[in-house]
């Protein structure tokens, strides 16, 4: 599944900065809020359109400009129309310390069950988005919640004490495809998500708002004693931290780190999440990337359908890599950065996944089956 994809060549790059103007309400001022860079989507099926939700940079903010989520909706998947004001952002609420200055950034957003009620709605359904706060310091995994992607209800940090205030980022939750929407589905009556920049982490929910990590006990120190072996020295008491299900492999596509994308999609045969590998070059050997410089490509990992921390199966090679200039240089040179996934609405039989392309605009690809 999502194996082979072809980069739609006529309509790349589909998006990238705009002179639309937007009134902080933090710093009172009116400022071109997508003017710098416009980069990493999700992407949902809504209404019989694409919505794209996307990380969009102005050229106030200290760390690069400030970021917030804008909205652009399309008919054919490809042509986007962009909402003049962003529809998520720093503001003087109860999280602006954890969003300000750096913003809001990275969006991956699924469609909720129509038989789960989410926290504050009114009724089943509904929207949630996992997006990462930054506040110049620490990147913390958020949540809000949305009936029509437009407002969006914020809940703070999602993942529960300890982890509240670790550096977290790019929530991608478990989904089984209905009717051509991706809609979060429980494994074993809970819902699951892939987290973290580096590793790769698990977390479960009851409600899709409030996550509690994937922990292991962390393995004993172990000496060796001549004459005796390997003595075990476990901590006293035990200590718990988060698993991690997928780690970098020296030499390989993710040598540098891994980074969940979209949504993961369950099937009978599993669950696959494509994800952002970053490998780092010794040489001029990769496509499009400097030497000694990273590089970063989406891949795909396997898991267990009925064990979502089990991987059976995972990729040796990127399933593209950046090799158009927009992809090569940009804010950041040599990425492709995978998170947004919908069927293609011009033939329901593929995929359209998309991503942001250095750091500076916003392309897509087709997989070239279903």
């Amino acid at each position: 599944m999502f194996k082979d994809w072809t980069k739609l060549d006529d309509a790349n790059p589909l998006l990238g900065p705009g002179d639309e103007v937007f009134r902080c309400p933090i710093s009172n001022s009116h400022l071109k809020w997508r003017e710098k860079d416009v980069f990493n989507p999700s992407a949902v099926r809504h209404g019989g359109r694409v919505a794209l939700l996307f990380r969009a940079e102005d050229r106030v903010g200290p760390w690069a400009g400030t970021s917030r989520i804008g909205l652009a909706w399309s008919d054919d998947g490809r042509a986007f129309e962009v909402e003049r004001e962003p529809v998520l952002f720093p503001a003087d609420d109860r999280w602006r310390e954890l969003e300000w200055a750096g913003g809001c950034e990275d969006p991956r957003v699924v469609a909720a069950p129509t038989t789960h009620q989410l926290p504050g709605m009114d009724r089943p359904g509904g929207f949630v988005m996992t997006y990462t706060a930054y506040d110049g310091e620490r990147a913390r995994l958020m949540v809000a919640t949305s009936r029509d992607l437009r407002f969006w209800t914020k809940h703070g940090p999602a993942l529960k004490p300890p982890y509240r205030d670790v550096w977290a980022k790019s929530g991608a939750v478990v989904t089984r495809e209905h009717g051509g929407a991706l809609v979060a589905e429980r494994v074993g009556g809970r819902f699951w998500m892939y987290w973290g920049e580096g590793h790769i982490f698990a977390a479960t929910s009851r409600d899709l708002v409030q996550w509690t990590v994937l922990e292991h006990e962390q393995p004993a120190d172990r000496t060796f004693t001549p004459g005796v072996g390997n003595v075990v020295k476990p901590a006293d008491p035990p200590l718990r931290v988060a698993r991690p299900l997928v780690s970098p492999r020296r030499g390989g596509v993710d040598g540098y780190l891994c980074e969940p994308g979209p949504a993961a999609v369950r099937t009978a045969d599993g669950i696959t999440l494509i994800y952002n590998a970053a490998s780092q070059t010794d040489g001029p050997i990769q496509p499009g990337t400097p030497e000694r410089a990273v590089r970063y490509c989406p891949a795909r990992v396997v898991f267990d359908a009925e064990a979502p921390e089990a991987v059976i199966a995972r990729d040796v090679s990127p399933l593209f890599e950046p090799d158009r200039d927009y992809e090569v240089a940009g804010q950041v040179n040599a990425v492709c950065f995978a998170e947004g996934l919908v069927r293609d609405p011009l033939d329901a039989s593929r995929w359209l996944l998309y991503y942001g392309t250095a750091d500076s605009r916003i392309a897509a690809a087709a997989s070239t089956s279903g």
